[in-house]
């Protein structure tokens, strides 16, 4: 028995704020989760013990990897993240990315779709791509008895993809009915028009989807040419966790990426932020709005950025428990959800809210959120406030680290920023050592309404663009 494979579309915002900014799309096949169900959740790890059980480990090939080794579990949990993706696409194709992350496991070698996907039944393989503005992931669990034949099987999906006519017009088709509904979807409108409004002509004002014109347009030759930028093993950063020795992994990686491109990507320059901050209102003949306000944020290396983290936790990023939450929705009643974030890119850092609210009351929702703004700013953050984000953050830590998967995603994804393993010790404690006057510092530093930009999509009541 077999099932389709399921593609998820990405969030709006990034989930969580430490988290790396990507698209996501997933393959799931149903042999494959059966088989590794029982597998994949496994007795959470503490931080502390993650980080001191991780192996620094370097390929024959100089392949670098961070390894916690499991052998109780007879699973493999793989994750690699590439540094380009959708920024570094052709100009005159947005979307190439996304649409090369959906054609790798529709054929590779000498297996088409059906093949690929029977073979990847077979061995109970599970694989996923991950298309970002910033980069590339690949994430694979496999049984340990499975492992050679199933890391053969992700090599030849990643060195040798078919790209098949049949098999492109079917994802094309699919990509072109996700573009389709997003041309009227107030989020998708919404993040396409503030991006472009603080962006210009930036890649990062390109939408990852692409447009219908590039996805219409788009041959095997485009995807065999992002291939070769997208997959580029220099400066890979790789995660495993499970069943695996350092002496068995290093010869593992070789096999699996030792035939990828390892020319460095050209970098990008930072990007540069629109001076224009003022409102904009786009019409769309909806019940309700939905608004983003947004602004420069804090590179994820930047000093303050954890004392960022728990103040934005506190103002916005707290769910019920938040400034804004209390605000906009307990005491006002204007809105279900209001929520804020920090978005850490590549090349450049955010901080935004955002809100949707009935057209008669998003004007005021929004003098709400900006109201909390700059209150934050002048006030900062009280010390039952400050103590009750701290208690969250570091007690929900933890269940980052809860299964194999999780855990070399974590992996993968400090070592791509840049940092060490000893991270994931000291991490709770930086949290912890965040004073009051951290928060008002850093407060003052990132909260000034003046220069948010604000960009409201629906027919709002009491608002113009400006």
């Amino acid at each position: 028995m077999s099932l389709a494979m399921f593609r998820a579309r990405a969030p709006r915002r990034p989930a969580h704020p430490e988290a790396r900014c990507s698209a996501q799309v997933r393959a799931f096949r149903l042999p494959a989760a059966l088989a590794l169900a029982a597998l994949a959740v496994v007795a959470p790890l503490r931080p502390a013990q993650a980080a001191t059980d991780v192996q620094v480990i370097t390929s024959p090939g100089g392949i670098t990897a961070w390894l916690v080794e499991e052998p109780s579990i007879p699973m493999l949990a793989i994750e690699m993240q590439f540094q380009a993706g959708a920024s570094h696409e052709p100009e005159d194709r947005p979307g190439v990315t996304d649409f090369l992350a959906h054609m790798f496991d529709e054929g590779a070698g000498d297996l088409d779709s059906a093949a690929f996907s029977a073979r990847a039944d077979e061995l109970a393989l599970r694989a996923g791509f991950d298309a970002g503005r910033d980069g590339f992931s690949v994430s694979a669990m496999m049984l340990t008895e499975n492992r050679d034949a199933s890391v053969d099987l992700l090599r030849l999906a990643l060195t040798e993809p078919r790209f098949d006519a049949d098999a492109m017009e079917r994802v094309r088709n699919g990509l072109l009915s996700g573009l389709a509904g997003d041309e009227t979807d107030p989020g998708a409108i919404l993040g396409k028009a503030w991006r472009e409004a603080l962006f210009g002509d930036d890649p990062y004002a390109r939408p990852v989807a692409g447009t219908v014109e590039s996805i219409t347009a788009m041959t095997a030759d485009d995807l065999r040419a992002m291939r070769a930028v997208a997959l580029n093993r220099e400066g890979v950063a790789v995660g495993v966790v499970g069943d695996i020795t350092a002496e068995e992994l290093g010869p593992l990686l070789d096999r699996l990426l030792g035939d990828l491109p390892s020319e460095p990507v050209a970098p990008l320059p930072r990007a540069e932020l629109s001076a224009d901050r003022g409102l904009e209102v786009i019409a769309l003949d909806v019940p309700q709005s939905s608004a983003t306000l947004v602004a420069e944020g804090l590179d994820r290396d930047d000093p303050d950025f954890i004392p960022a983290y728990v103040m934005n936790h506190i103002f916005g990023g707290g769910g019920f428990s938040s400034r804004l939450t209390e605000e906009v929705r307990e005491k006002r009643g204007l809105t279900y959800s209001v929520y804020s974030y920090l978005a850490p890119y590549d090349r450049t850092a955010l901080i935004a809210a955002g809100v949707s609210s009935a057209n008669a009351r998003i004007a005021e929702a929004v003098e709400v959120i900006k109201a909390e703004w700059a209150r934050m700013r002048d006030e900062g953050a009280t010390e039952e406030e400050l103590e009750a984000a701290q208690r969250y953050l570091t007690g929900a830590y933890p269940l980052r680290f809860d299964s194999n998967g999780k855990i070399a995603g974590q992996l993968a994804g400090l070592m791509s920023e840049g940092f060490g393993p000893d991270y994931i010790e000291n991490r709770n404690a930086m949290i912890e050592a965040v004073t009051l006057d951290d928060i008002s510092r850093v407060a003052k530093r990132l909260l000034d309404p003046s220069k948010l930009k604000v960009v409201v999509v629906g027919q709002p009541e009491g608002l113009a663009s400006n």
